[in-house]
């Protein structure tokens, strides 16, 4: 049995116990969920590219069973996770640029890599500044240095600014690109970044786009085939969630590695959307049947008001959930997020009129 800690930087200490190997595939047999947007579901493969309609079959028991999962996407890029984490990588002619190299991963990453070529990371991407995404850097730097190699790491200007503030120990970006519709250079490919004016996850998130893959990469804004994460994956500000989401969908690009559940399309996006509208109008007639005070302790018996109002919101969040179920719950999340994000829905929509 191997325990393993996920530090993750806003969503708190997270435990997972994880057996490998024979015995976890033998003792662990869980139903998935359908998929959100039809899917077509294949069986992984490092060789066959997807098409746009397809996505990784069991990837829940994938996570729980294998030491990682590893899936071509296009003729140069390869969708990578272990512990549902997950991330990209792009495979040139001399080197191999990573994405986020996320943490407890650094020698599975490697591992991965090597089953498609020989050649060393050279370059990385920070997407955003939160540890959980980028903290198995020092691993793959280590790496590369052995095989004589000194990785570029490239971050958007915002995120180099934020690893600053908050003294990061992480290794620091060597190139930074403007936040705002920046690009670099990759063996002659070009690679952009979008960053939101508005942005819901963290301040320094955008997507990052390699326009001759039509492949997009954004952590914490959309899990394909899942319904949003609880607390909308920690957004920093989720006002911004939705107007992200649309934003995402204008650019150009035919898969999405997202940080976090499949290979993502455009047909994710558009769930989350038509997801949001549903879950604002179950906010909504949920204000108008949970009378005020409902769940909150005895006034009488505390010395202060602030139980009123969370106790408030929570039980909004559960009778939203309810309007919500015969048409999401059998999807994957929904006992876990769906509460919460709709109590979020509801301070929100209290707040903003």
């Amino acid at each position: 049995m191997k325990k393993i800690f996920l530090n993750t930087t806003l969503l708190g200490l997270m435990y997972l116990s994880i057996s490998h190997g024979a015995n976890a595939q033998s003792t662990i047999d869980i139903p998935e969920a359908p998929s959100t947007v039809n899917a077509v579901y294949v069986s992984q493969s490092s060789n066959k590219a997807l098409n746009p309609s397809e996505k990784i079959d069991r990837l829940y028991n994938r996570n729980l069973q294998q030491e990682y999962v590893l899936q071509r996407m296009t003729e140069h890029t390869y969708f990578f996770q272990s512990q549902f984490y997950g991330t990209m990588f792009y495979v040139g002619e001399k080197g191999v640029l990573l994405f986020d190299p996320v943490e407890n991963a650094g020698e599975k990453i490697l591992k991965a890599i090597a089953e498609v070529t020989k050649l060393p990371v050279t370059t990385i991407v920070y997407s955003h500044a939160h540890a959980d995404h980028i903290s198995s850097a020092p691993v793959i730097v280590e790496a590369s240095k052995k095989a004589g190699v000194k990785v570029r790491i490239i971050s958007s200007d915002a995120t180099a600014e934020l690893l600053n503030r908050i003294k990061s120990k992480l290794p620091k970006p060597t190139e930074t690109i403007p936040f705002k519709n920046g690009s670099f250079n990759f063996e002659g490919v070009n690679v952009q970044v979008h960053g939101f004016k508005y942005a819901a996850h963290t301040a320094d998130t955008g997507v990052w786009l390699i326009p001759s893959e039509k492949v997009a990469h954004i952590p914490d804004l959309i899990n394909a085939d899942q319904l949003p994460y609880w607390g909308f994956a920690g957004a920093e500000v989720p006002l911004y969630f939705e107007e992200n989401l649309k934003e995402l969908k204008s650019l150009n690009w035919v898969f999405l590695s997202g940080g976090h559940g499949n290979v993502g399309s455009k047909a994710d996006v558009d769930f989350y959307l038509e997801f949001l509208k549903d879950m604002k109008q179950a906010v909504g007639q949920s204000y108008g049947v949970v009378q005020w005070g409902v769940g909150a302790p005895d006034p009488q018996k505390t010395n202060s008001h602030m139980a009123q109002l969370p106790a408030y919101l929570d039980a909004i969040g559960n009778q939203a959930t309810e309007y919500l179920r015969p048409k999401y719950g059998q999807y994957y999340g929904f006992e876990t997020s769906v509460p919460k994000n709709g109590e979020i829905t509801a301070l929100l929509m209290y707040a903003y009129q």
